[in-house]
């Protein structure tokens, strides 16, 4: 299934990624937020895009990425870039400036990377570009890990990813949302929103956060 730019532009309208990843509990019964160590290394930007996915492994070659770098010159506008491997890849830059420097130029809405990202500097400098990841790291993956495949699932934490699903990402972290569910997830979220926002208003008229509990249940 896939996300059209309605289901896109309605998620943009949502305040935080923890009204998504309370309502991935509350309609899908089950954890969808990725682990804390993912997160924006470069800005505070909120993002919203169709998952396209990498997968990676172990090699003692020295190959450049294909699969990444091909993906990032035939995905779509607006995608976002989900790289993982089937072993810990936090030790190396799975991401860097010229790979920005593609993503950029193909409009894509960000990168989440379950591993390390480099030439943060120069990213931040040219492009501004949201790169979610496990933290900055200098050293290269050539000699040392490999792309095996692209458009295929892949694995964060205990999350997994499929090609279209929906990622949302802020300043807390990464919600990956899967495609079927995207659309009640989104009516959730924005009913989670409009309550949170009647009941931070009456605790600030009240001065109670009880009461505000107490009406709205919330917390």
């Amino acid at each position: 299934m896939s996300i059209d730019n309605a289901l896109i532009e309605g998620f943009r309208g949502i305040l935080s990624s923890a009204s998504v990843a309370d309502a991935c509990d509350l309609v899908i019964g089950k954890t969808c937020f990725l682990p804390p160590y993912i997160q924006n290394r470069i800005n505070t930007k909120k993002i919203v895009g169709p998952a396209v996915t990498v997968l990676e492994t172990a090699t003692l070659e020295k190959l450049p990425p294909k699969h990444a770098l091909d993906l990032i010159d035939e995905a779509g506008e607006g995608s976002v870039l989900v790289i993982s491997g089937d072993v810990d890849l936090s030790g190396v830059a799975i991401w860097g400036g010229l790979m920005t420097a593609g993503a950029v130029a193909n409009k894509f809405e960000a990168t989440v990377l379950n591993g390390g990202v480099r030439d943060g500097a120069e990213i931040k400098r040219d492009y501004d570009y949201p790169v979610f990841a496990t933290g900055h790291v200098p050293g290269t993956t050539l000699g040392r890990y490999k792309t095996v495949a692209a458009m295929v699932p892949v694995k964060i934490g205990e999350i997994t990813i499929f090609p279209g699903d929906l990622i949302f990402g802020d300043i807390d972290g990464v919600v990956a949302v899967p495609a079927k569910f995207a659309s009640a997830v989104l009516a959730e979220a924005k009913s989670i929103d409009e309550r949170e926002t009647e009941q931070a208003k009456l605790i600030i008229q009240t001065g109670s956060l009880r009461e505000g509990l107490a009406k709205y249940g919330r917390i």
